[in-house]
């Protein structure tokens, strides 16, 4: 066999298994729908239930992904100081909760101690 049909070879076998291969995953992979179909009745009620919360949930998310990418900073780094910040702000706002709460017992203490 002269070096041009080996090559010839090499080349369709290639141009096969690239082409013919994601083909195959394409043409045997089953549609959402299809999966969807296969859940029982309780995960299908579910999955139906639960869709949009979570569509909206990544859309979310997608959205403080672009936020983060605008930052001179790695975006790990971003979403890190947004956490502690968030962190911050329920830590901020469970001592003003503890000091509402204190400021109501001190009023009602001295509600009581008034009345005797």
């Amino acid at each position: 066999m002269s070096r041009a049909g080996v090559w010839l070879k090499v080349l369709g076998t290639g141009i096969l298994v690239s082409v013919g291969g994601p083909a195959l995953v394409q043409y045997i992979r089953p549609s959402d729908e299809e999966l969807v179909k296969r859940y029982n009745p309780d995960l299908q009620k579910r999955s139906v239930e639960q869709g949009e919360r979570r569509a909206q949930e990544f859309d979310e998310y997608v959205h403080k992904l672009k936020e983060w990418s605008k930052s001179d900073k790695s975006i790990w780094f971003a979403a890190q100081e947004q956490q502690e910040m968030k962190r911050a702000e329920m830590e901020a706002q469970r001592a003003r909760a503890k000091d509402e709460v204190r400021v109501q017992r001190e009023e009602m203490r001295k509600e009581m101690l008034g009345e005797k």
